[in-house]
């Protein structure tokens, strides 16, 4: 059993492995153990690199990007630091400096690697060393101020398991500490043990405190459990091979000894023998399986499979517990052991930890880093250029004889370092020759960035593709493209026609055709019981126009007397009621409110009429709108800034401009009043930070902009720069084709007016068919009528008077209150508008054939009946 150390298991597991005996280590946790494959070690305790993982995970939860680690410069913290740093890059951390602490260092020599870190901006620490040389380092590092608010200390489990065995002096120390620790489960065994142990602590230690037993403890009582069970089984399945009991103090039992023919000359170890029942032990020992005190006890390869983990926070006198990390479901603030399923997800939130109270018993989350005293900074030009100024403006102060750099960009840059989860020590330098003229262009800036003389450029720089060649680009910041800005010019609209002007076309179109079937509908509801719409052809066409087109100002004075027609009436009036306001809040808008109208808006016109326009000098635009726009050189006229540019136009030199939008954004905002951007725009992806190719700093940059982008400090940057003082008229008192109203924003309304009228037609046409299904079934019957003469009797009778209808009976009683003589109602005879409807269809059923109507159907002609 052994050995303790991880700098003692190198020799011991060698001699194992050469003499077939399996040595068992419950406290070396080095992962360079693993390396030496040897088949008889057993590591039966966790190695450390099973902890990496949930300190990476608080790393990420946290959104640190740079952690530095403290180890002991030995075996057994030299093997973690190779799998922590692959965890930290993981998470997008980086680990840009390692501090190893000498295991014999004197306090002086700690303090001086603690003051090199302090010079330092980084304040993410986790350490990994044993106790004793831990508490020094944490003294130390609360003596000169690394303990201070805005510092990070995370400990691995080599200190964290050793926490209740620390005196107070240290425990205060590392208050704020982060501390991950391996989770025992609570038993019933584990309590009762725990029992025991103190009990039998006090008998052979009256004198001093009692201490806890800690993770290597239970690993200690795990492991040999572990051997006893796996000595037993061997010994049972020998003896009941041999038949035979041996006993274990038999010395041909364990070992043979080597055959040497002189023992002068060899050593203790030379004459080791050869474990006979080693091997079986060995492979044992592999199959054991149980529920040991520390959990669960099982191995493969001869390795404790990993278990849980605890986050811990070191608070007055002890620790408190913040959370669990587990292999399968990430920081949790619970452990749910119960739950184990394949679909649960990993989380690295933060918000699955407790309240946690941070070095300077700060409750605000360290952001990790800290300004540093000193350090490289990066080496950022600038452009000088004259001109405007609003993006990158520099200069020297005369006063203080300090170089000044403020713009656009510069105040972009300036929110993006802020956001970043470090700091970004930088200096500007601007791109100038020894005369303070120029350097050269932007691409001559990026060409240096490329060949190492400086670290970035912050400027308008446009992401374009023949520049990602040589350099990274971040997230572009701006509105990306380059479009067209044309002058603009107020009228009112005088035209005899504008009355047409609130509607489309296919608006009026579809009106008029509504007004038409609306009246058609009506008419064929109302024809057959309404006095209004029968008449001559004539009348009841010009009726049912009338009466369709007087709803427009709701001026109809027919009646309509069927429900099916008022219904039909009612949605069709709501209908014109939107129409006709709509209209009229329309036609108010032009014949009232001035328009602001571009002089131009189609860029064809422009290369056909060739006009000249205006290209900025030096950009990149000139060249990229040469590939889409077939602009003459003639017609091209170049502007040096956009003061220059409002001459041009002021003058007329050019009719039209085109430059990026953030630069045409600038323009219209000093002129907002005489310019506007129309046409097209032909994509680019916007201004953007240069860095040099591979830079770790790309991603972050580019994190930061989207936080300073989606938030309110980019709409409070532009309006500095780009919102002036000039009243600007409102953006919506310009006119387009879509302030016109179409057909597009009522159809809905017609759809609802167009299926109420169908749906009318629909049951008025079921009904009288169902009406007259006595006529039409002889109809039927009569093989000789074609289908054109059924088509003449259905008009035929549709054209007659329904004499049934509330409105004729109300007519004829009327009639005979005059004193009309109705003999065929003081007889008892059938009324007329019972017969009527048969003996018409007699007669124009047979008024082609010569005689008198016939009666093969069993009537007689009306007179027949009268008379009779």
């Amino acid at each position: 059993m052994g050995p303790q150390l991880s700098m003692q298991a190198n020799f011991i597991i060698r001699l194992g492995d050469k003499a077939h005996v399996p040595i068992i280590s419950f406290s070396a946790t080095s992962p360079s153990l693993a390396s030496l494959r040897s088949s008889y070690f057993f590591q039966a305790a966790q190695k450390d690199t099973s902890q990496v993982k949930a300190i990476s995970s608080l790393v990420e939860a946290f959104g640190w990007r740079q952690v530095v680690p403290i180890y002991v410069d030995n075996e057994y913290g030299q093997a973690l630091i190779p799998y922590l740093t692959d965890a930290m890059q993981e998470v997008n951390a980086r680990v840009p400096y390692r501090s190893a602490i000498n295991p014999a260092a004197t306090d002086d020599q700690i303090a001086l690697e603690l003051e090199k870190l302090m010079n330092m901006q980084i304040r993410v620490f986790v350490v990994h060393m044993l106790s004793g040389l831990g508490s020094r380092i944490f003294a130390k590092a609360d003596e000169i101020g690394l303990m201070d608010e805005g510092c990070v200390w995370i400990v691995t489990n080599g200190l964290t398991d050793f926490l209740t065995s620390f005196n107070t002096s240290v425990i205060s120390s590392m208050q704020g500490v982060l501390g991950v620790k391996t989770h025992v489960p609570s038993t019933r065994e584990l309590r009762d043990f725990r029992v025991r142990w103190k009990r039998q602590f006090r008998l052979e230690n009256p004198t001093l405190d009692d201490k806890e037993v800690n993770i290597f403890g239970l690993w200690a009582y795990d492991a040999v459990f572990a051997l006893a069970m796996a000595i037993e089984k061997v010994f049972v399945n020998s003896n009941n091979n041999n038949g035979t009991v041996t006993g274990l103090g038999s010395k041909n039992m364990f070992m043979r000894n080597n055959n040497s023919t002189s023992n002068n000359s060899l050593t203790d170890l030379d004459t080791l023998g050869v474990s006979l029942n080693g091997p079986n032990i060995r492979e044992e020992l592999l199959k054991v399986s149980f529920r040991g005190l520390a959990g669960e006890f099982s191995q493969v390869n001869g390795q404790l499979q990993s278990s849980n983990f605890e986050i811990v926070n070191v608070i007055g006198v002890g620790e408190r517990l913040v959370g669990f990390w587990t292999p399968q479901t990430g920081l949790t603030r619970k452990l749910d052991l119960a739950n184990k399923t394949s679909t649960t997800e990993y989380s690295t939130s933060k918000s699955n930890l407790g309240p946690i109270i941070w070095p300077g018993e700060s409750t605000s989350l360290p952001k990790g880093w800290v300004n540093p005293t000193t350090g490289k900074k990066l080496r950022i030009v600038v452009p000088v250029k004259s001109g405007n100024s609003s993006f990158v403006s520099v200069r020297n102060d005369p006063n203080t004889n300090r170089l000044q750099v403020k713009g656009f960009c510069i105040d972009v840059f300036n929110a993006v370092v802020d956001a970043m989860p470090y700091a970004v020590p930088f200096e500007f330098i601007p791109f100038v020759k020894p005369n303070g003229e120029s350097a050269g262009s932007y691409n001559d800036m990026i060409y240096q960035v490329y060949l190492g003389k400086f670290d970035a450029v912050v400027a308008d720089v446009t992401i374009i593709a023949n520049r990602s060649k040589y350099v990274d680009f971040t997230l572009p910041y701006t509105d990306s493209g380059v479009t067209m800005i044309v002058p603009i010019k107020g009228m009112k609209t005088k035209n005899a026609w504008v009355f047409l002007k609130p509607l489309t076309f296919d608006l009026w179109a579809t009106t008029g055709c509504f007004f038409v079937f609306i009246g058609f509908v009506v008419w064929v509801l109302e024809h057959r019981i309404n006095h209004d719409f029968r008449g001559p052809l004539s009348h009841q066409i010009g009726t049912s126009f009338w009466f369709s087109f007087s709803t427009m100002v709701f001026a109809h004075r027919e009646q309509v007397v069927s429900n099916l027609a008022r219904f039909v009436v009612i949605i069709w009036c709501f209908v014109v009621l939107i129409l006709t306001q709509s209209y009229t809040a329309s036609l108010t808008s032009l014949l009232t409110v001035e328009q602001l109208r571009p002089t131009l808006t189609d860029v064809n016109e422009l290369i056909k009429t060739g006009m000249k326009v205006g290209f900025p000098k030096g950009s990149f635009a000139l060249g990229m709108l040469k590939e889409f726009l077939p602009f003459k050189r003639s017609q091209i006229k170049e502007y040096k800034s956009l003061e220059n540019l409002g001459e041009l136009l002021a003058n007329g030199e050019i009719v039209a401009a085109f430059d990026e939008i953030p630069y045409m954004k600038l323009f219209i905002a000093k002129h907002c009043s005489n310019y506007t951007m129309v046409g097209p725009t032909y994509k680019t992806d916007g201004f953007g930070f240069v860095f040099p190719r591979g830079s770790p700093l790309v991603g972050d940059f580019s994190r930061a902009i989207l936080n300073v982008t989606e938030g309110d400090k980019m709409k409070q940057i532009e309006n500095a720069w780009f919102v002036s003082d000039t009243v600007c008229p409102d953006s919506s008192s310009v006119v387009s084709t879509a302030s016109t109203l179409g057909l597009n924003s009522f159809w809905g309304l017609f759809l609802i007016a167009g299926i109420a009228s169908l749906l009318a037609l629909t049951i008025f046409v079921a009904t009288f068919l169902y009406e007259q299904r006595q006529i039409l079934l002889r109809l039927d019957s009569e093989n000789e009528a074609s289908v054109w003469r059924r088509i003449k009797v259905v008009l035929r009778l549709f054209d007659e008077k329904d004499l049934s209808s509330h409105t004729f009976k109300k007519s004829n009683c009327r009639t005979s209150d005059h004193g009309v003589e109705n003999s065929a109602v003081d007889h008892g005879s059938p009324s007329p508008s019972s017969y009527s409807n048969q003996t018409e269809f007699n007669f124009s059923l047979h008024e082609d054939q010569p005689g008198t109507p016939s009666t093969q159907y069993g009537q007689t002609s009306p007179k027949t009946t009268l008379k009779n």
